[in-house]
């Protein structure tokens, strides 16, 4: 049963990763239709906090309903949640994309999971990585550069853009790493259903420089709503649940280390959709990914110790 569970849990992270490798389609339309990044995150969080509070009041009954945690202290920790892998994490990335290339921001972002498992290691003595675990998360995030710069090695360096590209990284790190103490206390859709509403709350301030949102006109144009609901239900409150519970069956790094996958999902689908070429980079970066995260994921037959390191 553990087995199975863990195999689903693998199976949950890939799943995940490939849909969210897919958005790039779905959010590049919402920006050729006038839709500013802000305002993308905006409507999808809405959707799916909508529908995870529809879904948890409807099932009140079999599994309970809460609306706060047990105490303040875990409160703060679901606003962090909120933030760290919400508002901030989006705004940073999709502003970046306003001031480097497509490439130094895919590049930066795809490598958050050598800071996550470095981050996490500094806290958790169950998490910190053995030599091969190390050698294979460094030769999966050198398959990412190999997959990403595509045989062109040269980048356009902009502090500002590459600034915010590093800092949409560290941002996710650190939600993988306030995940671990969040998934030992509460179930998934609890967990997701607070990264919406505090990602929500933490955009206000944004709203009240930049007071805009798109015409109602627009956002019920056929196409512009199946957009926004695929990157809201499938996209955002389907693919979060499913990634939260996957970091409590495989572990964080082993989940977060599946982020490695997302260029090639990318370029999969910019291959199938718009007719982009696959070159021997990208199979030779694949393999390096493939190989990378086989080492990252062997770990000793012991039991999670998910103690602080007391040091």
């Amino acid at each position: 049963m553990q087995l199975n569970r863990k195999l689903l849990g693998h199976l949950a992270a890939l799943l995940t990763v490939i849909v969210w490798g897919s958005t790039f389609v779905y959010t590049k339309l919402l920006l050729l239709e006038g839709l500013s990044p802000a305002q993308i995150f905006t409507l999808r969080f809405i959707i799916a906090y909508v529908l995870l509070l529809a879904f948890s009041l409807a099932q009140r009954q079999k599994r309970g309903f809460r609306w706060l945690s047990q105490n303040w202290k875990d409160e703060l920790l679901m606003v962090g949640l909120g933030v760290a892998g919400g508002s901030l994490y989006f705004l940073a990335e999709n502003e970046a994309m306003n001031h480097t290339t497509t490439t130094n921001t895919s590049l930066i972002v795809c490598l958050c999971p050598l800071f996550a498992a470095a981050l996490i290691s500094c806290f958790y003595k169950s998490e910190r990585l053995r030599p091969s675990q190390v050698l294979g998360t460094v030769l999966a995030a050198l398959g990412v550069v190999v997959v990403v710069l595509n045989g062109h090695f040269v980048l356009h360096l902009s502090p500002l853009g590459d600034s915010l590209a590093f800092l949409a990284c560290l941002c996710w790190a650190v939600y993988s790493l306030l995940m671990i103490r969040a998934n030992s206390r509460y179930d998934v859709v609890f967990i997701t259903r607070k990264v919406f509403f505090y990602g929500l709350l933490s955009m206000i301030p944004y709203y009240v420089f930049v007071p805009e949102m798109p015409p109602m006109s627009l956002l019920l144009r056929p196409e512009i709503l199946a957009n926004l609901l695929f990157l809201g239900f499938v996209a955002s409150m389907l693919c979060f649940v499913v990634w939260n519970w996957a970091m409590k069956q495989i572990g964080t790094v082993t989940t977060t280390n599946y982020v490695y996958i997302n260029p090639l999902t990318t370029i999969v689908f910019a291959w199938l959709l718009l007719d982009e070429k696959i070159t021997l980079f990208f199979l030779f970066g694949t393999a390096l990914i493939l190989v990378g995260m086989f080492l990252a994921d062997r770990k000793p037959n012991s039991k999670t110790n998910l103690k602080m390191d007391e040091r």
